[in-house]
């Protein structure tokens, strides 16, 4: 098809990597699984079963302590409505990961999405930053579980001594051989399969869960019977203010960070469009009302200042004379560290399988078992590396990239909702084996012209007119030409506007947030950059209201799932909420996630652009798709 030539021009540009940035691949189907002939992830997952990894995945060990940290420095008695504006802000990525979830159900989370929706360029960024999180999130919790595993372990609160933390003099580092083993316990866990493993998440889930009801029900009990000294204080209901309360909202919203984990195991769930959404919302949903419940009574056991930072549910309990309860609470929070320690390995394998499966990692991590039908290769190095990583430091101050990863991924998630609605990708790309019927297809019907020829030898760009004339001549059989040719103009007129609008709306964000916690700006230039980018936001927003969106939404993907509500302004609200808590990290935070990128950028650079699934791709409308899927057979044949 005369894909080997290229002028002097393209090719440089081709080289700089411009044009692969922006290559978009299909959602998976059952036309591209027969062209690659892969291994596939085994459909066992319910929803029950993705509601306990939800769960189990996003209440960590935090709850013990974050109630009393927030309720001490920000919220006071407020922290329960902390929490609820916390997870309505959480709803929100739910909502949209819901959506994507149930029409793209394919293993790779934030990565996928952003790759059929955006582009190749940030979908590597994004599943660059997830391995991150999921690495450095997993070695973080494990290293929460063995200080809490020691009390269980004599009056000196000592480990085992060959599981005992040790001082190596000779590394100047502190070793945890107990989490190490975890980790290591967890991943074999994981290469077993995803029924085992998702059983014994639940089960571990159902554990923590009832510890908490426990705290809920007997702390209700002793607040009735006391009165709730905690809520009889002078400073009233919101001792810092609404502004304290907001500051803690903010920071509670990393306790719903976990969610995301149902969605990096869609392909195998067995009714992704039914119980992907369910999952996801009933998760989501349950994490609040346990969090909501038991800020409720831990506030109201004791006054807020009397708190103890580290342990406040068991100090709240030590003041009624009740201190058996700290072991009751410390089961729990090893419970959950365990669950949340597995509900950060599990999705990094699928993450690394997706990028290899499309070409921009080495294929070893692709490689499904066929005996467990999970990404065996891709889970037994993430659980060496974590391991290790585990074993020989100490990654708390490293727990703020964490949350690089993962707000990244809800930014994004939230712009491909946008995109779908709007401007949703109107081509296909076809591999090589596509591309003899392709080309007979394009003859028959019309041949390109000298314009067109340029964009057909160029891989990765699309074959354009030649192509969409396939669908003309079919609205022309019904149709004036003209009225189709102006429909067809109107409707590229609206396209183009939706997207710069969509353009405007991150630049709005951008704006808005950087001017209002810049320190360095003076007062006058931070409201007159915040009040550009609010009426930047405010113009998109009745824009995207006024146009239509796009009718090609309706056949994007898997139909029949969960439809995103309120779109444009819940996306760009949570896009909004996003990158201000992003805004919020710490420079030493970014710098090291910088470098993380820097390293990322310079692997697609030499390996995943060249050896990316659509390097010799050829995108066609995706109505002509079936098209030549169906000539595709017939030439095979």
């Amino acid at each position: 098809m005369g894909l080997d030539a290229d002028d002097a021009d393209d090719g440089f540009k081709t080289w700089m990597g411009f044009r692969c940035l922006m290559r978009r691949k299909q959602v998976d189907s059952v036309h591209k699984a027969r062209a690659d002939g892969r291994h596939h992830l085994a459909k066992r997952l319910t929803a029950l079963q993705l509601i306990a990894i939800g769960v189990g995945s996003t209440i960590g060990a935090g709850v013990y302590v974050l109630v009393g940290t927030v309720a001490r420095e920000h919220s006071g008695p407020a922290l329960t409505i902390s929490f609820l504006i916390a997870g309505i802000a959480a709803a929100f990525s739910a909502f949209c990961y819901a959506e994507l979830a149930s029409r793209c159900p394919s293993a790779g989370s934030a990565y996928h999405y952003s790759y059929i929706c955006v582009g190749e360029g940030v979908a590597w960024i994004i599943g660059w930053a997830l391995v991150l999180e999921y690495t450095i999130g997993g070695a973080t919790v494990a290293r929460g579980i063995s200080p809490n595993l020691a009390l269980f372990f004599g009056e000196g609160s000592n480990l085992p001594f060959f599981l005992g933390r040790v001082y190596i003099p000779w590394l100047n580092v502190v070793a945890d051989p107990c989490a190490a083993l975890l980790v290591l316990i967890v991943t074999c866990l994981l290469c077993l399969g995803i029924k085992e493993s998702s059983l014994v998440q639940a089960i571990v889930t159902t554990a923590n869960v009832c510890v908490l009801a426990f705290v809920i029900i007997a702390g209700a009990y002793l607040g009735f019977r006391n009165g709730w000294p905690g809520y009889e204080i002078p400073s009233g209901y919101f001792p810092f203010g609404v502004k304290g309360m907001l500051a803690g909202s903010a920071t509670v919203f990393f306790a719903y960070i976990g969610f995301d984990t149902v969605a990096s195991t869609a392909e195998e769930v067995k009714t992704p469009h039914r119980d992907l959404p369910l999952g996801i919302g009933v998760a989501v949903f349950i994490c609040c009302s346990l969090y909501m419940l038991v800020s409720i009574v831990v506030v109201g056991l004791i006054p807020y200042y009397a708190m103890d930072p580290d342990t406040p549910i068991s100090s709240a309990f030590a003041t009624y004379k009740m201190h058996w309860v700290m072991y009751i609470i410390t089961a729990g929070a090893v419970m959950a560290l365990c669950s949340t320690l597995m509900g950060s390995l599990l999705p990094q394998p699928r993450v690394l399988m997706a990028m290899a499966r499309d070409g921009l990692l080495p294929s070893f991590f692709a490689d499904i078992n066929k005996h467990t039908h999970v990404p065996v290769n891709s889970t037994i190095v993430t659980g060496i590396f974590a391991s290790l990583l585990t074993f020989f430091m100490d990654v708390s101050q490293l727990a703020g990239m964490v949350s690089v990863g993962t707000l990244l991924a809800f930014t994004i998630v939230a712009v491909s909702i946008l995109i779908l609605r709007y401007v949703p990708p109107d081509e296909v790309p076809m591999q090589a084996s596509f591309q003899e019927p392709t080309n007979s297809a394009s003859h028959q019907y019309g041949s390109s012209s000298s314009g067109d020829k340029k964009s057909t030898k160029d891989p990765g760009v699309c074959l354009s007119d030649s192509d969409r004339y396939l669908l003309g001549r079919r609205e022309s059989s019904v149709e004036h030409p003209l009225i189709s040719k102006m429909k067809r103009s109107n409707e590229q007129k609206r396209r183009r506007i939706a997207a710069w609008n969509i353009a405007l709306a991150c630049i709005g964000v951008l704006l808005l947030t950087s001017a209002s916690l810049s320190e360095y700006l003076p007062g006058f230039a931070r409201i007159a950059i915040s009040g550009i980018g609010a009426l930047l936001l405010l113009c998109v927003l009745i824009v995207l209201s006024m146009i239509d969106q796009d009718v090609g939404r309706h056949s994007f993907g898997h139909a029949g799932g969960f439809i995103c509500p309120f779109v444009p302004f819940l996306p760009v609200a949570c896009i909004l909420i996003n990158v201000y808590l992003l805004m919020n990290l710490g420079s030493g935070t970014w710098i090291r996630v910088s470098v993380w990128l820097i390293v990322g950028a310079l692997i697609y650079l030499f390996y995943g652009r060249n050896h990316s699934l659509l390097q010799n791709a050829v995108y066609v409308p995706t109505a002509h798709a079936e098209e030549i899927y169906r000539r595709s057979s017939e030439y095979v044949a």
